[in-house]
């Protein structure tokens, strides 16, 4: 196995030629010291930790070899400069004992480690269920962009994305579940679910997201019984045909940016809707709305991640007047200089969840009317 698989596997951090040089490197210099000096304090006893720093960094293997070449080194320095049998005999007990708790304590990390990477293997899993990777194509458009949840060491969030082909289009979502943790990627997967089965299914936007709505009342439904909080879910859904049009119902999400000759403006929706979950509190009906997506013209979708990001004044990030700055970059390299300027502009990591789809239509795509 190569050291960037033992890595991968939490098994070692030391190739064999850097273990062999450290080894010989380290014995050298203490001895080497201890001999020189000729100070009342002995450095050689310092060697008995050599195994408990290979332990953490190292296989079980290599911490074994630490181990007796410690002792070796340890008794033969000792008995070399006629210690007394009892110091010697007392010196080697305590190596022992040192590099025993060292082989310990390197197996027991080797097994927290790899069974870290089994887990992280079913997040991996776990996280193409949820969020598709990017960049995804349909007959009728080509989605770029980026996915980041805000905890470091987690691989999915709250942020959720989808693309479906059907026979009306292409259908697309972005949302974001209130909250954070796995109720709320609970509620995501019952989106998504709901989503993947229903863009095929429903003939209207409106129908499609009636589908989208009965899925979070659903999973608020049995929240309740568990104890758990109702979520609610802002979320846009796109309907994008070969014509020139695109349909859009937004309920309470961020309206898309389209851009265009050099140019970036947030497209008028009108009053969003109110979030999933929640319709039958609304005083009416979501409706759709229709606005003009031309070829050669590039849609930004985000989630709050990017526009209520803020730096060190409190500033919230300019996203308009950056689109405007970028509306020359290809549209597979846009979601990557946002992610860029994001970092520098709040310098540091981002504190929400972060989302952002890149959409434009597949060159086949020539023709048609709006």
């Amino acid at each position: 196995m190569t050291d960037d698989g033992q890595r991968r596997r939490g098994l070692s951090f030391l190739s064999t030629p850097v273990f062999v040089v450290g080894l010989a490197v380290v014995t050298v210099a203490v001895v080497g010291l201890d001999a020189l000096t000729h100070t009342s304090v002995r450095l050689l006893p310092l060697l008995i930790f050599l195994p408990s720093i290979v332990s953490g960094l190292g296989t079980v293997w290599q911490t074994f070899i630490a181990s007796l070449w410690t002792l070796a080194v340890v008794t033969t320095t000792l008995v070399y400069v006629d210690t007394a049998p009892a110091d010697t005999v007392l010196a080697a007990g305590f190596t022992a004992m040192f590099g025993t708790l060292s082989l310990v304590g390197c197996r027991y990390r080797v097994r927290r480690e790899e069974e870290v990477h089994r887990l992280r293997s079913a997040a991996a899993a776990l996280q193409r269920l949820i969020v598709r990777p990017l960049p995804l194509r349909t007959g009728d458009t080509v989605v770029d962009g980026l996915y980041q949840p805000v905890e470091e060491d987690a691989m999915v969030g709250g942020d959720l994305y989808d693309v479906a082909p059907s026979p009306y289009g292409t259908r697309l979502l972005i949302g974001d579940v209130q909250g954070k943790g796995l109720p709320a990627i609970g509620t995501a997967l019952a989106v998504l679910g709901s989503f993947r089965e229903a863009a095929y299914r429903e003939t209207t936007l409106t129908g499609l997201v009636e589908a989208l709505e009965k899925a979070v009342v659903r999973q608020n439904a049995f929240a309740a019984h568990t104890g758990e909080p109702e979520r609610l879910v802002t979320a846009l859904v796109l309907g994008i045909g070969r014509g020139l049009g695109v349909e859009a119902v937004n309920c309470g999400h961020i309206a898309p940016y389209l851009i265009r000759d050099s140019q970036a403006r947030q497209v008028d929706l009108g009053e969003p809707g109110v979030p999933l979950g929640i319709a039958g509190l609304a005083p009416e009906p979501r409706r759709c709305v229709r606005f003009a997506f031309p070829l050669r013209a590039t849609l930004l979708l985000c989630t709050d991640g990017v526009t209520e990001a803020r730096d060190q004044r409190g500033r919230f990030y300019p996203l308009e007047e950056r689109l405007c700055a970028w509306a020359e970059e290809p549209p597979e390299r846009l979601a990557a200089a946002l992610d860029a300027n994001l970092r520098d502009f709040t310098r540091g990591a981002p504190r929400d969840d972060i989302a952002v789809l890149t959409l434009r239509r597949a060159e086949t795509d020539h023709h048609g009317g709006s």
